[in-house]
């Protein structure tokens, strides 16, 4: 090798070591720089850190809560899990452990929180429902015979003629009966001689026996004018004729001309539709409302805009199981037969007021199934969950609740967005107690010597970092 390549080697190596003398000396510098800035960041986060707790410290903070996460909480300031600045909870502003929820009048507004004073007044309801006109059961009547004969002559031969009280039926004819009419005649004439007798036994004789004749013919249902006619003409007729015991319409015939009736046998039944009867069905929560007497009001599904008036006749003591309603009869005038038996129609029962009793809406009611809720406004934007015991529903399409207890006249309570408020309520509910738990952990020696272990057991089991040996590796 030649004086000159050793030359231009050892040059090359003395501009490589100030090279990289040069190099190591920026670097220290730019990292002392680097850690002085730090330094002066950390001391003016620590200043302005301590600023804002000296700005703070005028309002006590309970905890620190993350804004998009309101179970998140800490006890010191910083950043949550989502990397965002965490928000101050102050304790003028906290909720209570009774679930105290206080709402900025800006959010109130922007949720369209409605409230509404709770009053004392009247309640009443009307209960509607669908009824079924039928026949009144204490007009109906039964016309039969209590002699066996033969039907000599049919008045009436179809079902549905209407008939007057006293119009002629059928007549009938009895062997039976033609000898009563006979006995009665000879007793008659037996009472006529022996009544000028001057033994009072004979007189009384005659008596009973023309008494005894005339009440078999009155126990046959024969007619009195039928027993008078045979006493004035003296004449026994073949055929007896019986009349109808009542006006009203033929609702069944089971007689026919010429055929042969035996004695107890239906002939006719005739119904009297001056009055109905409507049977409906109301719900069990409905029957409270309703009382015997009270004014109902019917409707046709075929009569428009026409309207009857009835009562409450009688409430049925039993519960139908599967469709949960107790049956209710209304009584109806039916002086024109508008109301037929068969129809369907439209009821309405108006219930008799209960006087000054605590009415609230039915929309501000939070029912969770074990008990009912009811935000009460407080003031300031704090509203208060309060727990109350409802009666009977009633008002104008039942929206109105009765308050056994709970509320008192005047106090304003939450009608819309409640159920946002129950969330917030059980939310801080649920952070209060939270908080009472760690306070308690805390100040407990048990848990913190319980805690010690964990701890210990923890950073024995730690995993040491791993390290590599790069002593042999060739610069």
């Amino acid at each position: 090798m030649n004086a000159k390549n050793i030359i231009l080697i050892l040059a090359g190596i003395t501009i490589f070591t100030l090279g990289g003398y040069w190099l190591g000396t920026q670097s220290g510098s730019s990292s002392t720089e680097m850690d002085q800035s730090s330094d002066s960041m950390e001391m003016n986060q620590t200043t302005g850190s301590a600023d804002g707790v000296q700005k703070q410290g005028e309002r006590e903070v309970l905890y620190w809560q993350a804004p998009m996460n309101p179970s998140e909480i800490y006890d010191q300031p910083g950043q949550s899990r989502m990397g965002m600045d965490l928000v101050p909870v102050y304790a003028d502003e906290a909720a209570s452990s009774e679930g105290m929820v206080k709402i900025n009048p800006v959010v109130m507004q922007n949720m369209n929180v409605r409230t509404q004073p709770v009053v004392q007044k009247s309640l009443s309801t009307t209960v509607s429902a669908v009824g079924k006109v039928e026949y009144d059961e204490q007009k109906l009547y039964t016309v039969n015979t209590k002699i066996s004969g033969w039907i000599e002559e049919l008045f009436v031969d179809y079902t549905g003629k209407m008939v007057e009280r006293g119009q002629p039926l059928f007549s009938i004819y009895s062997p039976e009966l033609v000898t009563t009419q006979r006995e009665y005649l000879l007793a008659l004439k037996t009472r006529d001689k022996v009544g000028a007798s001057n033994f009072q036994t004979i007189r009384d004789g005659g008596n009973s026996l023309l008494d005894a004749t005339r009440k078999r013919l009155e126990y046959w249902d024969i007619p009195e004018s039928e027993i008078e006619r045979l006493e004035q003409t003296g004449e026994v007729k073949k055929a007896i004729t019986l009349k109808a015991p009542a006006t009203g319409v033929v609702i069944h015939k089971n007689a026919v001309d010429g055929e042969f009736i035996k004695a107890g046998t239906p002939a006719y039944k005739i119904a009297d539709l001056s009055t109905v009867w409507v049977q409906t069905s109301v719900y069990d929560y409905e029957v409270p409302w309703i009382r015997e007497g009270q004014p109902s009001i019917m409707e046709l599904s075929y009569q428009p805009g026409k309207t009857y008036e009835g009562t409450v006749a009688y409430i049925y003591p039993d519960l139908d199981q599967k469709t949960r309603t107790v049956q209710v009869r209304l009584e109806f005038e039916n002086p024109n037969l508008e109301l037929k038996p068969g129809m369907f129609a439209n009821v309405q029962i108006q219930t008799r007021p209960k006087q000054n009793v605590i009415v609230i809406p039915n929309e501000a009611i939070i029912r969770t199934g074990e008990r009912d809720i009811v935000f009460v406004a407080k003031g300031e934007g704090s509203f208060e969950p309060r727990e109350v015991n409802l009666g009977m529903e009633g008002g104008e399409r039942n929206n109105e609740v009765e308050v056994l207890s709970g509320l008192m006249p005047g106090e304003q309570i939450v009608t819309s967005a409640q159920f946002l408020f129950d969330s917030e309520s059980r939310l801080q509910e649920a952070i209060q107690k939270m908080l009472q738990q760690k306070d308690g952990s805390e100040t407990d020696p048990e848990m913190e010597e319980m805690d010690m272990p964990t701890e210990e057991m923890n950073h024995e089991t730690e995993a040491e970092p791993e390290t590599m040996d790069h002593s042999e590796m060739d610069m």
